[in-house]
C-alpha cells in the first residue's frame, strides 16, 4: 500500500453535486481494491494563475488515499474521461513522509549529542539608571571680542 494525493479541478459551474459525485467515484474505486480514503478536502472555487480551457477559475478538490499503483491508473483514467474535470494531478507522498521521518530521527540524534546549554535566569528586577530631573545648563559662551580699528591702536 502506498499513500497518494489526488488533486483535481472541476469546472466552476459544476457545483457541489458534481464534486460529491467525483469524490464518490474515487471512493468506490479505492475501497473496491481494498484501499482506504484518508482525507477529503473541498477547497471550493479558486482563481487560476492563468487561463485554462477558456476558464479563469475552477472548483478544487483534494483526496488523500492509500492503495496500490493499479488503482491510481484506474482513477486517472476515470478523471480523464469525465467532462467536468479540467485538470488533475496524482502525487505519491509516502516517500516524502518516510524522508521527513528519517530527517526527524537524524535531528533528534544530533540534538542528543550536543551538550545542553544552561541558560541563566533573568534578574529579578531590571536595574534602570536614574535620570536627572532637569538637564544641566549649557556653559556660557564668551562674548565676542570687539574689532580693533586702525585708528584706535595704542602706541
Amino acid at each position: 500500500m502506498r499513500i497518494y494525493e489526488e488533486l483535481f479541478i472541476l469546472k466552476p459551474d459544476a457545483g457541489e453535486e458534481a464534486a460529491d459525485a467525483a469524490i464518490e467515484q474515487i471512493r468506490t474505486t479505492v475501497t473496491g481494491a481494498s484501499g482506504t480514503i484518508d482525507k477529503v478536502e473541498k477547497w471550493g472555487i479558486r482563481r487560476f494563475a492563468y487561463r485554462l480551457a477558456k476558464l479563469n477559475e475552477g472548483y478544487y478538490v483534494l483526496v488523500q488515499f492509500s492503495s496500490s499503483p493499479e488503482v491510481v491508473k484506474e482513477i486517472e483514467r476515470r478523471l480523464r474521461v469525465n467532462d467536468l474535470v479540467v485538470k488533475y494531478i496524482t502525487v505519491r507522498i509516502d516517500e516524502k513522509l518516510k524522508w521527513l521521518e528519517k530527517r526527524k530521527k537524524i535531528r533528534e540524534k544530533r540534538a542528543a549529542r550536543k551538550p545542553q546549554l544552561s541558560i541563566p535566569s533573568p534578574p529579578a528586577a531590571p536595574v534602570i539608571p536614574a535620570m536627572p530631573a532637569a538637564p544641566a545648563p549649557a556653559p556660557a559662551m564668551p562674548a565676542p571680542a570687539e574689532p580693533v580699528s586702525a585708528g584706535d591702536e595704542k602706541a
